[in-house]
Parts: structure tokens; C-alpha cells; sequence
């Protein structure tokens, strides 16, 4: 068994100013544990300088679906890539919703961040009115079917352990504090691992799937010790070396 990876995504927050302290912090690593940090696109490669060498991977938050070309205001797979990134979050719910991203979308990006060499993090996860009508398998599901490419698959990164990664966030527990039940977590996990199986055969059994909303010190424990919780996807408290490392610190090891 890998040890579980805590992906932090700090959204549209960090400045230059504090990248040394939180790079100081985090810069011994952690042992059996996979970290990982996605600032906004300007800050991955100043991170990942400040990191060094440190066994901390960098990530982005989003990429365009083309290699290149003419698409003002968008990032490209192979500039994070040369920036220093080996990971990038893709279908977040606040891209799906504030962007309109399809999933169909959000596949051709996953095709194209494989192919500049970065390890994609899909995210899925139903709305509040979704989960109260019961459809909260049924959306993740098709957002499964929709956004994952068939390279998913087969992904491997050189230096790297991980292959896709898959990361559930409930939409109505992202930043408002509210999680769902251990036991709602440990189902939606369950149902998205036998979702990945039939879509990916034996890719599937291993690849990690994240829990991802209001996660915290003070519930990473309990939500990490979950079945098929592979790690977290951490948001607001990914900002504070502190509270990131106690959340790792709470992570299941190798």
C-alpha cells in the first residue's frame, strides 16, 4: 500500500511575500507521506524554487485543454511543467460551476496534462440538492464516465509513485465547514472505487481517490482512516504550514 497523499489547492490566495516561511516549514517532508501544494499558476515555479529540494511536489490548479495557441488568460500543461509542476487539478467544482467546464472539458485537459507529463487530479462531487434527491452516485458517476480519458489508465510519471488521481469533494461541503458523515464518505469512496474499476479494469483497484471538504486538523484523522480514502484534497488550511502538516501528520503511511 502507497502512503496516502495531502494535496493542498490554496485557490486564488498566496503572495510572493510568504512563499520562504511556508517553503521553510514544510521542507524536511514527510515520512510515508505524499505532499503536495497547488498555488495559484505565478507561484508554482518561485514554490517550487523555494521548496529546493525538498521531497514536496507542486502543483497547478487548472490547464488549458490545448498544447498552445491563442488563448488569452489560459495556462498551458507544458509551461507548468517546465515551471516545475508534476501535478494539476482539473473539474474542480468551482471550475465546473463559475466556468461552465464540462466533463468533456475537463477529459481533453486530463489528455493533454498526460501528455506534458503531469499526473491529473479529477475532481467529482454532487451539489447539496443533488444528495438530498438521492442522485449523489448517479452525478459522480457520469462525472467519472465524462472526465476521464482512456490514458488515465495507463499513467505512469517518472519519480513518481502516484498515477491519476481522483478527488471526491461534496460541492456543499467545500469551504463551508460542513462534511458529511463518516459513513456517507466511506459509501461515496466505495461506489466511486467500483465506478473505476469497471471503467479502468486493474487501474482502477489502486488508483487513489482523495476526500476533499472542510477538511481540518482536527477531523484528518477520522476522514483519512476511512476505507478507500487515498488522502485529502486540503483547501483553506493548506494556506497554514501548520495546520497542512498536522493534517499530513494524520495521514496513513506506507
Amino acid at each position: 500500500m502507497m502512503g496516502q497523499l495531502i494535496a493542498g489547492n490554496w485557490k486564488m490566495n498566496g503572495t510572493l511575500a510568504g512563499l520562504d516561511a511556508f517553503a521553510a516549514a514544510l521542507r524536511a517532508g514527510m515520512d510515508g507521506v505524499e505532499l503536495l501544494v497547488c498555488p495559484p499558476a505565478p507561484l508554482v515555479g518561485p514554490l517550487r524554487t523555494a521548496l529546493g529540494d525538498a521531497p514536496v511536489a507542486v502543483g497547478g490548479q487548472d490547464c488549458a485543454a490545448q498544447r498552445s495557441g491563442a488563448h488569452t488568460g489560459d495556462i498551458s500543461a507544458d509551461l507548468l511543467a517546465e515551471l516545475g509542476a508534476n501535478h494539476v487539478i482539473l473539474g474542480h467544482s468551482e471550475r465546473r460551476a463559475d466556468h461552465q467546464e464540462s466533463s468533456s472539458l475537463v477529459r481533453e485537459k486530463a489528455r493533454t496534462a498526460i501528455a506534458a507529463g503531469l499526473i491529473p487530479i479529477i475532481c467529482v462531487g454532487e451539489t447539496e440538492a443533488q444528495r438530498d434527491a438521492g442522485e449523489a452516485e448517479t452525478v459522480v458517476r457520469a462525472q467519472l464516465a465524462g472526465s476521464l480519458p482512456d490514458e488515465f489508465a495507463g499513467l505512469t510519471v517518472p519519480g513518481l509513485t502516484a498515477t491519476g488521481v481522483i478527488a471526491y469533494e461534496p460541492v456543499w461541503a467545500i469551504g463551508t465547514g460542513k462534511t458529511p458523515t463518516e459513513e456517507d464518505v466511506a459509501d461515496m469512496h466505495a461506489s466511486i472505487r467500483a465506478a473505476l474499476r469497471r471503467q479502468l479494469g486493474a487501474a482502477g483497484e489502486t488508483m487513489r481517490i482523495l476526500y476533499g471538504g472542510s477538511v481540518k486538523p482536527s477531523n484528518a484523522a477520522s476522514l483519512l482512516a476511512l476505507p478507500e480514502v487515498g488522502g485529502a484534497l486540503v483547501g483553506g488550511a493548506s494556506l497554514k504550514a501548520n495546520d497542512f502538516l498536522a493534517i499530513a501528520s494524520a495521514a496513513v503511511r506506507d
